[in-house]
């Protein structure tokens, strides 16, 4: 008789690709995907590096994933069509009909492995609109960014996949909450997320879940909150810092870029964790930002002529004086001479500014 074996257990093995099969007694299914999946992915890295094409070895990563979904769909599908034992351990037949039968274990093993797709855990347990909310956020946010990214031929819109593993564990995780709450004997509500931000909104609170989700992005948990000060000056730092380090080639501060998200995550964190429970106060992350509208005017006029001069000016020149080669040597030097003059510029301005307070605390000490 063949033993009885672990259904969870061979979903955690099956993230090999066939191993989950092997496990389950299907040797030639296992070792079929299991040949197949890694037999990609090592030729693939083989002809990338003898012809030194990096598609190549992307293209076998896409097919190692594709192979290994569908293995893994398959053993979902022949775990569900499994039937229970029908006989004892010792092989005699027993009339299982007499007794009580437990189903807690199995159905919550069902909804774990049915959520590996989001939606079709609670569509398992019969609640339809939450299951095709998950269904619609996955696979809609998949297409349009694949749509937005094949309509503007930019890999810019590929960063936001980051998201989907996000909706794929709340999913998760939701699943196997709610699948507690019903065994143990709480009744169940089916309705979608946005209808629980709806009720949140308008019982006067906000949900503590959607603020924790956008504060992935730098200032918009705050913004949802309702601080709008405090997340427009992260939303600005974040978005403002990748777009000029870009355009003068800063790649000597890039390091600020992770320091502002993290700054602007944890920041979030705190405030969801507040909320409720004392007033947020909407203190913007640097103060006086707004009496500083002459030099924010300075900068934006000097960003315009900067445009100016190195998209139209720069180009007609090089063109009516090609010996001068005024395109190279704006490309190689101009650059690196205005962020030079930043750089002191800002450290001058921190110095003066140190020494002013320092002016004042000496003026303070002496009245």
């Amino acid at each position: 008789m063949q033993q009885q074996r672990s259904k969870l257990k061979a979903f955690f093995l099956n993230l090999i690709p066939g191993a989950g099969h092997y496990y389950m007694g299907k040797r030639p299914q296992g070792i079929v995907y299991l040949l197949l999946s890694f037999g990609i992915l090592f030729m693939s890295f083989l002809i990338a590096v003898a012809e030194g094409a990096e598609d190549i070895l992307l293209m076998g990563v896409i097919g190692f994933l594709l192979i290994g979904t569908v293995s893994m769909v398959h053993l979902v599908v022949k775990m569900l069509q499994m039937p229970a034992p029908a006989m004892t351990p010792d092989g005699s037949n027993f009339d299982f009909s007499s007794m009580p039968v437990k189903t807690d274990d199995n159905e919550r093993v069902h909804v774990i492995l049915l959520s590996f797709i989001p939606g079709l855990g609670h569509f398992h347990m019969g609640l339809m609109q939450r299951g095709l909310s998950f269904l619609i956020s996955f696979f809609g946010f998949m297409t349009v960014m694949l749509f937005l990214a094949g309509i503007t031929s930019s890999d810019v819109f590929l960063l936001l996949f980051g998201v989907l593993p996000v909706i794929w564990l709340y999913c998760m995780f939701d699943a196997v909450q709610l699948i507690h709450r019903k065994q143990a004997g709480e009744e169940m509500v089916d309705r979608t997320l946005f209808e629980e931000m709806e009720a949140g909104r308008e019982e006067g609170r906000r949900s503590k879940v959607l603020a924790t989700l956008l504060s992935a992005f730098p200032g918009a948990g705050q913004m949802y909150l309702g601080l709008q000060k405090r997340g427009l000056q992260l939303m600005l730092l974040f978005l403002g810092s990748i777009y000029v380090m870009d355009l003068l080639r800063l790649t000597l501060l890039f390091f600020l870029i992770p320091v502002i998200w993290f700054y602007s995550l944890f920041d979030g964190l705190q405030l969801v964790s507040r909320h409720g429970r004392e007033p947020l106060q909407d203190k913007p992350v640097i103060e006086g930002f707004l009496n500083h509208q002459g030099w924010l005017g300075a900068a934006l006029i000097c960003l315009g002529l900067y445009y100016i001069v190195v998209n139209v000016a720069v180009p007609a020149l090089d063109i009516r004086f090609p010996g001068w080669r005024l395109e190279y040597i704006v490309n190689e030097y101009f650059r690196t001479f205005i962020v030079s003059v930043l750089l002191i510029g800002g450290g001058l301005k921190l110095m003066a500014g140190s020494k002013n307070n320092k002016g004042r605390k000496g003026t303070g000490g002496h009245s």
